[in-house]
């Protein structure tokens, strides 16, 4: 997998906008290109393997520090071609009143009944209760259909667990074909499958935006969506750091000693404090081979504070930022803001301190 990556000196056509150094950095995260698959696919009913990949992540990340970022490659899922008026796999859940899209999304179906009715599983957060369209959001993991055909939020909660990247999951009622229309079976009898898609970032209604397609004369609709989330409250140690620290919002050092070196952002994979690192090692290794001063010193990255980023609640990436000190908690001021009618959040913050500090000193004999 490709990272989709945005660094703060690749951004030089937004120097009027930039912030100030601890200052969210709104541009880049405006910048960045959405991933090419933000959701499950209607219809299908397999469950595809994860294909995030985090070495392929840190060592694009590490790339991205000598190279401009350059617009994500096109990629095509392969599809097999359906066969018409065949019969379509699945349909175990519940199909609503005479199975019309009316039927569906009616306020006081079954399927909305189910949805309103069910309970937050535990460890998770409620984000948003029986809306009709289905998430499409970055950090996409894979999802699975429900063969037991009923509204079982705990198995989705089951599923999001046994993922290590997964903070957030989507169930919902889909309206699908028996049988795949065609000009001879243009609007077939509905078949009702019950989804559970997972998300390496917290859910939002906000992004809940997928509402079904026509197939043919067939309205496919989603129905009884419901989302769920957790925030991470420990992270891995990573080679070369000391363990994280858990902290309440983003650092703010209001750029004591100079020591602000930069921020990088990606969104294309689920919430992984390891592009930071890979990022930050780089950084040094590049800095060290290219911008060391008249004095022999140069800027290396001995710090970063990795967290999401959102806007108005939904998911923006992996926010990394890189100082060339260490900052405690007392530092982590900084909870986000509004921008004219959009707010903007820091969740899910964590701090890691090079092992070994580097004293950006170039020593007597290394050639540059």
């Amino acid at each position: 997998m490709r990272s989709t990556l945005i660094a703060a000196s690749a951004l030089c056509g937004l120097a009027a906008a930039a912030p100030r150094p601890q200052e969210i950095n709104v541009a880049a995260a405006e910048e960045l290109p959405l991933p090419t698959v933000l959701g499950a696919p209607l219809a299908a009913t397999n469950t595809p393997a994860v294909t995030y990949d985090p070495t392929a992540a840190a060592s694009s990340a590490a790339a991205a520090v000598s190279t401009a970022p350059a617009d994500p490659s096109s990629r095509r899922r392969a599809m097999k071609k359906r066969d018409a008026c065949q019969q379509q796999p699945g349909g175990f859940g519940p199909v609503p009143g005479d199975g019309s899209v009316e039927a569906y999304l009616a306020e006081d179906s079954i399927l909305a009944s189910a949805a309103q009715g069910a309970s937050t599983p535990s460890g998770y957060i409620n984000a948003f209760t029986d809306l009709q369209g289905s998430t499409q959001q970055i950090g996409y993991l894979t999802y699975k259909t429900i063969d037991s055909g009923d509204y079982d939020v705990k198995s989705c909660a089951d599923f999001c667990d046994s993922e290590k990247y997964c903070l957030g999951f989507n169930i919902y009622y889909e309206r699908d074909p028996s049988v795949e229309p065609a000009d001879s079976c243009a609007n077939p009898d509905p078949i009702t499958n019950v989804k559970c898609a997972l998300y390496g970032y917290p859910v939002a209604s906000g992004s809940a935006t997928n509402y079904g397609q026509w197939r043919n004369d067939f309205h496919v609709v989603i129905a009884g969506s419901n989302g769920y989330y957790k925030l991470p409250t420990t992270e891995p140690t990573l080679p070369s750091f000391n363990a994280p620290e858990a902290l309440t919002a983003a650092i703010d050092a209001l750029n004591e000693a100079n020591s602000y070196n930069g921020m990088h952002m990606s969104n294309d994979g689920p919430f992984d404090p390891a592009v930071c690192a890979a990022y930050c090692l780089a950084q040094t290794e590049f800095d060290h081979e290219h911008l060391v001063d008249e004095n022999g010193n140069y800027r290396p990255c001995n710090f970063f504070n990795a967290y999401i980023l959102t806007k108005n609640d939904v998911p923006q990436g992996t926010y990394c930022s890189f100082y060339t000190q260490p900052w405690d908690a007392s530092y982590a001021v900084n909870t986000g803001y509004s921008s004219g009618a959009d707010t903007y959040k820091v969740e899910a913050s964590f701090s890691y301190t090079l092992t070994t500090q580097d004293d950006g000193t170039v020593a007597q004999g290394d050639s540059q």
